[in-house]
């Protein structure tokens, strides 16, 4: 249910409302817009009297909503969330490019990648520090190793991190981490999705590999619904029938979850197609479609990566993708800061 106050509100009269909501045992969400205020009530709201809420003097109107994602909908926050990653905006009239390698090799990799896509215009690095991969041979990353080596590229550069967690477990491991990841394969690992929603931290939450969109969005509720509010969806392709690219890339979703959700959304096209000679079509298709940012794999010896170099753009590559990015960006108003 969703109460929209009147502008001109008496802040007192404001607060009996709130108190007698919860006192109705329900959970209540205030997003305070440039010209209204919107309660969101959450729980059995079924039980409320709308037309009692419809008389009071305070209310402008109130509605029911039929979607199960409460947190995460738009109606219930129609303002742009805008998410600060150490000053780097996500979200808004923002768009912020993270970029690095699959996964985080040695010290001196990982930090000339750094040096070489910050000079290109990335804001924050991406690296893989634990790494889910479908055969149990496969490198598996470095895992706490490899958060010391991205903790040395930010000292280095000075570039927030962007990391996959895997597990609760390893939670007071990711303390320096600014933004994690929750990969594809877990994103209905849903004692792993209350975890996080526990922390002040950013969380970036991809898409599964087959999830429809309102599922994605009820995975979000999960990280908000234990207080977490800063999420960052990812579009990283979905599976379908099609064998030429490792995904097919959904950029339907983007408009959609504009319309659905006041959440910043960036896009992963490196794994959207697995074929790096794709990475700048897709990068600049998903400008066009109105993403708030890309988050885009980058490689300084692609054939010899230890995982998913097919996918990855050499630095100089990069560069071009950053160009054409920045050509787009005044026609869709938004800003790289």
């Amino acid at each position: 249910m969703i109460i929209v106050v009147k502008r001109d509100c008496d802040q007192k009269q404001l607060d009996n409302l709130l108190k007698w909501i919860k006192n109705q045992g329900l959970g209540v969400t205030l997003s305070q817009g440039d010209s209204s205020v919107v309660l969101g009530l959450i729980g059995d709201t079924p039980k409320v009297d709308i037309d009692l809420i419809r008389s009071m003097e305070i209310v402008e109107s109130v509605k029911r909503i039929q979607e199960p994602y409460k947190s995460a909908n738009r109606k219930f926050h129609p303002e742009d969330t805008v998410i600060d990653v150490c000053g780097h905006k996500f979200g808004g009239d923002n768009f912020q490019i993270i970029a690095g390698p699959c996964s985080v090799e040695s010290e001196r990799q990982v930090i000339e990648i750094a040096k070489a896509v910050k000079k290109a215009g990335a804001n924050l690095l991406r690296g893989g520090a634990f790494k889910p991969r479908t055969s149990p041979y496969a490198f598996q990353g470095l895992k706490g190793t490899g958060l010391e080596l991205l903790q040395k590229a930010k000292e280095e550069t000075g570039m927030p991190i962007v990391t996959e967690i895997m597990s609760a477990s390893h939670i007071d491991l990711f303390e320096k981490v600014d933004v994690l990841q929750i990969g594809a394969r877990n994103m209905q690992n849903f004692e792993l999705l209350k975890a996080v929603g526990k922390l002040k931290k950013p969380i970036l939450l991809k898409r599964g590999l087959a999830n429809t969109i309102e599922e994605w969005l009820m995975s979000a509720e999960y990280i908000m619904a234990e207080g977490n509010k800063q999420v960052i969806l990812c579009e990283r392709g979905i599976r379908t029938f099609e064998p030429l690219t490792r995904n097919t890339l959904d950029l339907s979703a983007i408009p959609l979850l504009k319309e659905l959700t006041h959440l910043p959304i960036i896009v992963d096209p490196s794994h959207a197609s697995g074929l790096s000679r794709l990475v700048k079509p897709l990068s600049l298709a998903s400008v066009g479609a109105g993403a708030d940012g890309l988050m885009i794999e980058v490689h300084n010896d692609p054939k010899n990566a230890l995982c998913d170099g097919a996918q990855s753009l050499r630095p100089e590559q990069f560069e071009e993708v950053v160009k054409g990015i920045d050509v787009m960006l005044p026609i869709v108003n938004k800003k790289r800061v």
